[in-house]
């Protein structure tokens, strides 16, 4: 699988320094290399939408689908959650496991392709958060990912959105790897849609607050 983890975080020094490919797919062995640094490449904090929407949720299962460096897992283990980050980069993995031992909590990492690889039972919630792939490839991994809920189970997917490219800040400049709502909706049919927008995201850089644009989409596996 090839595949932009590329929403922006860490200290301005180091988003100034960053030198970014995301015209470019990238495969495993090159996120192995850019995640070899001893710093975080993105923030450790979870993603405020992840935070915002689901942290009113009852814990249970979960998946974060593209995990990258387990931000998002982190913090779900922190409330009570199993949670299971999946990422096809090992060194990526290995910082989400130092970020669980950092924040006392425990998550399992698997490293596998977002694309191909699938849960061994139904669990309450998948997070797929700046998971930038093709657009064939977003619509088969979202409607496998769909099948994995159990009844009620929740998927939240926030990436950067295709608009974002010309009206926004950061994010790939190739439109080819964002979403849309509607391609992101469109293989969900199975489930009930909560959340379908555009959602404007605030971003501290060294020139100041920059607004990025992404596609936000919540759903429900119907009880």
């Amino acid at each position: 699988m090839f595949a932009v983890h590329s929403e922006r975080g860490g200290s301005p020094e180091l988003q100034r320094k960053r030198v970014w490919r995301e015209t470019e797919a990238m495969d495993s062995a090159q996120w192995d290399e850019r995640y070899s640094t001893s710093e975080l490449i993105w923030t450790g904090r979870a993603n405020q939408f992840v935070e915002k929407h689901l942290g009113d949720l009852e814990p249970g299962t979960a998946i974060d689908l593209g995990a990258g460096e387990g931000r998002n897992a982190v913090w779900l283990a922190t409330r009570g959650w199993t949670a299971t980050a999946v990422d096809f980069s090992q060194i990526g993995l290995d910082k989400a496991d130092h970020l669980a031992n950092e924040h006392g909590v425990e998550i399992t990492t698997v490293c596998a392709d977002a694309t191909i690889w699938a849960p061994d039972a139904p669990v309450d919630l998948v997070v797929v958060s700046y998971l930038q792939l093709p657009a064939e490839q977003q619509r088969v991994f979202l409607a496998h990912a769909a099948t994995w809920l159990t009844q009620g189970g929740t998927l939240l997917v926030i990436a950067h959105d295709r608009s974002n490219v010309e009206d926004g800040y950061g994010g790939p400049p190739s439109p080819d790897v964002c979403y849309t709502v509607e391609e992101t909706v469109a293989p969900l049919a199975a489930l009930d849609v909560t959340t379908a927008e555009v959602a404007e995201r605030q971003v501290n850089t060294p020139d100041g607050t920059k607004t990025a644009l992404d596609t936000l989409v919540i759903a429900q596996r119907p009880l």
